[in-house]
């Protein structure tokens, strides 16, 4: 049985789609599916328990990720076990995918980010073109999905009060010990405008910095080489154009995450609410 969890905090245009890929085509007593509602004001419970078994919800009062996530693994029985973001779009094939690395003695994977970008302004595309290139390891990266095998998970308890789940869980492995699966896609919707981006982009810019204050000593992200990293563009792009967004929208990323930690701001959550729109 594979296990998946889906923390939701009001993802009622989303989190039908979510649900419809995970189960298609889901062989009876193949999934055990949690979606932990948490602070939701809006229909996302109603909807999740529309599907039936083998889709179970629990809602708590507090709009909080990582407790949405601890509450629904004190349901959890299964291993392997998935944490899938609710606006994400990842086929029943890919879980399968994921959950078959992890069998074969892998403890932490995910799968591959397909980047939607379809309805993403020019200079986001821009940024993106740069962004996905990157020869960084790519595991968990604006995937919004990952799992751990039964081993794994004993890396570490509870998940902390932390905006980063995903980044925490990172730090708990030596990049050898993760693995991306190209064999599994999830859809991800790419932010709409460079307002946006920024926003999102910051977000994630502050789990990394409240990491690096909870986690003293540890590394939380993986170590980058420049050089490499503009030696591996391809010659026929656009550089002057997408690296001058690239890098304008990485500074001004960099100075409102510093000016929200410094103000003590770090728990704020900043979400792309125009990638939700069913």
């Amino acid at each position: 049985m594979i296990s998946i969890i889906i923390p939701a905090h009001n993802e009622e245009t989303v989190i039908e789609r979510c649900l419809a890929a995970l189960l298609d085509g889901a062989e009876p007593g193949e999934l055990e599916l949690i979606v932990a509602c948490n602070g939701c004001s809006d229909a996302t419970a109603e909807k999740a328990r529309s599907f039936g078994p083998p889709v179970q919800v629990i809602e708590i009062a507090q709009a909080s990720k990582t407790a949405a996530i601890n509450a629904a693994e004190r349901l959890a029985t299964a291993f392997p076990r998935l944490y899938v973001d609710a606006d994400v779009v990842l086929p029943l094939s890919g879980a399968r995918a994921v959950a078959e690395t992890l069998q074969n003695g892998h403890l932490l994977a995910s799968p591959v980010a397909d980047t939607d970008l379809g309805a993403s302004s020019a200079a986001v595309r821009a940024f993106y073109d740069i962004w996905l290139r990157l020869p960084y390891n790519r595991v968990m990266v604006g995937t919004g999905v990952y799992a751990l095998s039964k081993e794994g998970r004993a890396r570490f308890g509870e998940f902390p009060p932390i905006i980063a789940d995903d980044g925490y869980v990172r730090s708990r492995f030596a990049p050898q010990e993760r693995v991306a699966v190209p064999e599994a896609k999830v859809r991800v919707v790419a932010p709409r405008t460079l307002g946006d981006l920024v926003r999102v982009k910051t977000r994630v810019r502050q789990g990394l910095y409240q990491l690096q204050t909870q986690c003293p000593g540890k590394s939380v992200t993986d170590s980058k080489d420049m050089r490499a990293v503009l030696l591996s563009l391809p010659k026929s792009l656009a550089l002057p154009w997408q690296m001058l967004v690239y890098l304008t929208v990485n500074a001004v990323v960099r100075f409102r995450a510093r000016r929200a930690r410094n103000a003590n701001f770090l728990q704020k959550w900043h979400r792309d609410d125009a990638a939700r729109i069913a």
